[in-house]
């Protein structure tokens, strides 16, 4: 009998912190945007969203459980998809205020970022200075003095305070020091396998997005963990789906969406989340792969599923 084809994970992440609205006016800012902009992703494929608040105002960074809960119950309501919440905020706010909607709201799957590092968003202030309409874009744009901390400490704050939840997380591992950090915790019993490990490449500050950076963050992973991770890769920029396309053909899962990228193709702005899915999708599906469902990515993370949530 022939095995049946494995299963690709993709992920959307609709909006982030990074982008900001000026860049895009396809960027999701509102809750109604933001709702939308998932439901869209997981009806193209994506078994997976992960999830950001923004000021409705002004599209600047919320990370107050107030600003997530209303797309929150629309996504539920209206989709099986997997919530994954950002407990990284933005690189400017506290690890007491990054966890906070995670803590409240006791998603299956929770990002975390494995180590600090500088983090350079002011390279894109050159592109978009005569565009941005918000003063606090330019002030947040041109800080070259961003330090995103994420210690020992707030590592180990966040692991144990949403795992008691039975959250699982993304680990965004930016270096390869972050998956050497996350060996720590892992040989310490403090998070468990199947690691779901999110690789990113081409964000100032962290590893590059050349293909021999991705074969290198991949071995390494594979001389760490062994069988007891489940590979994605986040690229970038212009970088999403060539890099896209390097994981799926060599066993991975992938995310995409308008928090890592704001392009369909070169000077093309996506229009939706749900474009960029489909690009992924034809990708992985030309290679003779299928996608997964969110209850196939459930059983692929071991998630808790959705009877224990918060909202």
């Amino acid at each position: 009998m022939a095995k049946p084809p494995r299963k690709t994970i993709i992920t959307c992440a609709v909006t982030g912190a990074i982008h900001t609205p000026s860049m895009s006016p396809h960027l999701p800012v509102t809750p109604t945007e933001i709702a939308e902009a998932a439901l869209g992703a997981a009806e193209a494929g994506a078994a997976i969203v992960h999830l950001h608040a923004r000021n409705p105002e002004d599209g600047s960074p919320d990370q107050s459980p107030e600003a997530f809960l209303p797309f929150l119950q629309v996504i539920k309501q209206r989709s099986n998809v997997v919530v994954n919440l950002t407990t990284g905020g933005a690189p400017t706010m506290t690890i007491e205020q990054r966890m906070k909607p995670a803590a409240t709201f006791r998603p299956e799957v929770a990002s975390m970022n494995m180590g600090t590092m500088n983090f350079g968003l002011f390279p894109m202030l050159d592109r978009f200075e005569g565009k941005l309409k918000h003063e606090w874009e330019r002030t947040y744009l041109g800080n070259r003095d961003i330090v995103f901390r994420n210690t020992f400490g707030d590592l180990e704050k966040v692991m144990t305070d949403l795992g008691a939840n039975g959250t699982r997380f993304e680990f965004e591992c930016y270096d390869t020091s972050h998956l050497y950090n996350l060996k720590y915790f892992y040989d310490r019993g403090i998070v468990r396998g199947p690691l779901f490990i999110q690789t990113v490449f081409g964000l100032m500050g962290g590893i590059g997005a050349h293909f021999e950076d991705v074969m290198h963050m991949k071995r390494t992973a594979d001389r760490l963990f062994g069988d007891d991770y489940r590979w994605s890769v986040l690229g970038a920029g212009k970088n999403q789906l060539p890099i896209a396309a390097m994981s799926a053909a060599m066993g991975g899962h992938v995310r995409v969406g308008l928090e890592d990228s704001l392009w369909a193709g070169p000077g093309k702005l996506a229009e939706t989340n749900a474009q960029q899915v489909r690009l992924a999708r034809q990708i992985i599906e030309g290679l003779g792969l299928e996608i997964a469902t969110p209850d196939e990515a459930r059983e692929i993370l071991a998630l808790k599923g959705t009877d224990d949530l918060g909202f």
